[in-house]
């Protein structure tokens, strides 16, 4: 039986995130478990007039990878791939999967050789991104495993993950996250002019300089669920401790209880109590890889609960999450990494934020609405 909001996820995609033209060409990935997502997409491409074509995965070809592979062919990428990466006007990638965990085991210097090369190919598609020359948006499709995760029943996790997508029965996504785009812009342009956030919580007292580096609001273009406003800090700008409460899955991997101490913008003192060989070694990945490439609030209220799936836990409601690695062009970042990696700050119960001095977050909220765009006649 089809699900409905599955082709109302699908339209959304397509009409809204990607806004597909007639004549673009467009690729869908995804692993085999998401191909009823995959044909929603198919579908509503051809209804667009563009022209769709998918590449869909057997699960388990990683793990053969990591455990047989060379160097060498771990670190290969074909030449259709960077030919797609150079060429083709839209792609939406699609993170369902059948195990969850099917990494957690693997050598950790082994993952981080076939990272560096995947994040190379992954930055000049994000540099296209940036330009406007490529439309790309990164869903997920639910699956039995990502239920378990999150510790919900299959049809309790459909249900959040429309939830959070607008994609329910009676909803009109389109809508919501045209609104969404206007709060969020409003919010990202109040916060231009600020300097230094400093931001308090248990385990946390962490300053971060953003002078000169602009805003940006995540308004379902390239995520969706999405919700969130970033931006990237000056490089050197960075001091102080941070703790992060939920666990971090980065790339099949899962690291517990991260504690970092940040002196001159860099990561001095790492630890966790769950993966810390693995986290040292992604903090080993090049010379940006220790430097902050991100900080953002996380604006979608409708996630309300951590699911171990990045996707949805860096734009929970009343958290921040900052990233470790490569920062966004757009913002002004001048570090470059092949690392980006996603950690979560909750601030939902006793975190606090200050912009220059100022208190503008307490207890998971700005305390003030922001100031919608001023027409100019």
């Amino acid at each position: 039986m089809r699900d409905p909001r599955i082709e109302k996820l699908a339209e959304l995609i397509a009409g809204y995130s990607l806004d597909l033209q007639e004549g673009q060409v467009y690729r869908i990935d995804g692993e085999d478990v998401s191909i009823p997502l995959a044909v929603a997409l198919y579908a509503a491409a051809i209804r667009r007039g563009a022209h769709p074509y998918t590449k869909i995965t057997p699960s388990g070809l990683e793990e053969i990878a990591l455990e047989e592979a060379s160097d060498e062919q771990l670190a290969y990428i074909p030449e259709v791939e960077q030919i797609a990466t150079e060429q083709l006007d839209a792609w939406t990638s699609l993170w369902g999967t059948v195990n969850t965990r099917s990494l957690t085991r693997v050598d950790s210097e082994r993952r981080r050789l076939q990272l560096s090369t995947h994040y190379r190919m992954v930055n000049r598609r994000w540099e296209r991104i940036s330009s406007g020359d490529l439309a790309w948006c990164g869903t997920l499709y639910p699956t039995q495993a990502h239920a378990q995760d999150a510790e919900m029943s299959l049809s309790e996790y459909e249900d959040f993950v429309h939830g959070a997508c607008h994609t329910r029965e009676g909803d009109d996504p389109i809508a919501h996250w045209r609104a969404m785009s206007e709060t969020l812009g409003a919010r990202a342009r109040e916060l231009e002019g600020v300097r230094e956030l400093r931001i308090t919580g248990p385990g946390t007292d962490l300053r971060v300089v953003v002078e000169g580096r602009r805003w940006l609001p995540s308004d379902g273009e390239h995520n969706m669920p999405d919700g969130e406003v970033f931006t990237s800090p000056v490089e050197n700008g960075t001091s102080g401790e941070i703790f992060f409460a939920f666990p971090s899955v980065f790339q099949g991997q899962e690291v517990e209880n991260v504690r970092l101490r940040f002196e001159d913008g860099a990561v001095v003192h790492a630890e966790a109590t769950l993966g810390q060989e693995y986290l040292r070694s992604l903090l080993d990945t090049d010379s940006g890889a220790k430097v902050l490439g991100e900080v953002a609030f996380g604006l979608n209220y409708e996630i309300d609960r951590f699911t171990r799936d990045i996707l949805f836990d860096e734009k929970i409601g009343g958290t921040m999450h900052v990233a470790l690695g490569g920062g966004f062009d757009e913002a002004g970042t001048e570090n470059k990494s092949d690392l980006h990696w996603d950690l979560i700050c909750d601030l939902r119960e006793e975190g606090e934020v200050y912009a220059d001095g100022e208190l503008v977050w307490k207890a998971g909220s700005f305390i003030s609405e922001p100031e919608p765009a001023v027409e100019r006649v």
